[in-house]
């Protein structure tokens, strides 16, 4: 699948872009940047795709992204035939901007924490769609540093929030999640690092922290809400995702590569969770990705693979309304 790099219109004096959108459409292919994004879709439903992750959405969508996780949004073509009104406001902001010494203080922790954690895509419900809609609405308007202020405290919203859910699986993303007990950490780290090994045992990691078999399968229920055994597949059927998007390999190399050990298993598992095959999956997202990246709406704002944007003119005017802040 070709994954296109987005050249944002995020500049060196902005602390984050505002792009405001109203029945625009969706013309756009898979594509990833290194930029934060928060992205608020409403008055449509359709299909979201965040790395290995494909889901409808109905009506309203608001999903953080992380830094190159990529992504589509598409609308049901027969709402935007029917002149529907929907409106998509898209916050982009910097990799950099929260590195300083001043959001290295402990008030800002939990803001650090949510954008570590949006590598895997967050979407938000409930209350903290409604007040975030809210805020993200006002900053299409730039009322000067008003708007900083609300965009740090909608951040802080959204860093403080029980109603979100981790879109891609863990083992799309690997990277040791972040908890408070050293002990998780040290297992979600050798995991990650070594789930292609066939020959992983639970008993090999409960080693690892000196405890016994049974203590450990408490211990790691308690902390991840799933099994060792389940924990495992869903990392394995991840970075199995990820293979079928992104190389030409055969079905059986993504499963030894993955960790499996037999085919038929992987097959089984694969389709028991994912609800399709593996030939399927990579068909669909093959079918939902194809784009014309010449004819785009705005010239060389997307980039096929392997080019640089170096060897490109950014474009200067984008088919969306832009607020700089």
């Amino acid at each position: 699948m070709n994954i296109y790099r987005e050249i944002t219109p995020l500049k060196e004096p902005d602390v984050f872009v505002v792009l405001d959108s109203f029945k625009n459409g969706f013309d756009y292919p898979v594509h990833n940047h290194p930029e934060f994004e928060l992205n608020l879709v409403a008055g449509m439903s359709g299909t979201r795709i965040v790395g290995d992750s494909i889901e409808r959405y109905q009506d309203y969508d608001l999903v953080l992204l992380g830094p190159y996780l990529y992504h589509k949004w598409d609308g049901d073509q027969a709402l935007q035939d029917s002149g529907q009104p929907y409106r998509v406001i898209t916050i982009q902001f910097g990799m950099d901007l929260f590195t300083g010494h001043l959001f290295q203080k402990e008030r800002f922790y939990k803001i650090r924490k949510l954008l570590q954690e949006s590598a895997r895509g967050i979407k938000f419900h409930g209350k903290t769609f409604e007040e975030a809609m809210k805020s993200m609405v006002a900053l299409t308007e730039d009322k000067g540093f008003a708007s900083i202020i609300c965009f740090l405290e909608l951040l802080d919203l959204l860093s403080r929030s029980t109603e979100a859910t981790h879109l891609v699986s863990e083992g799309f993303t690997p990277q040791a999640l972040k908890s408070e007990s050293s002990r998780i950490q040290l297992v979600y780290s050798y995991i990650l690092k070594n789930f292609t090994d066939q020959n992983i045992k639970i008993g090999d990691v409960a080693a690892l922290v000196n405890m016994s078999t049974s203590a450990f399968s408490h211990f790691f229920q308690k902390y991840t809400f799933k099994s060792f055994t389940q924990f495992l597949v869903d990392v394995r059927l991840g970075h199995a995702c990820k293979l079928l998007l992104s190389t030409d390999e055969t079905i059986n190399q993504i499963c030894y590569r993955s960790g499996f050990n037999n085919v038929a298993n992987f097959n089984r598992l694969f389709k028991k969770y994912r609800t399709c095959t593996p030939v399927e999956y990579r068909k669909r997202h093959k079918e939902n990705t194809d784009f014309d990246w010449a004819n785009q709406i705005t010239p060389w704002q997307f980039l096929p693979p392997k080019s640089s944007d170096r060897d490109v003119i950014h474009p200067a005017k984008y088919s969306t309304r832009l607020v700089h802040l």
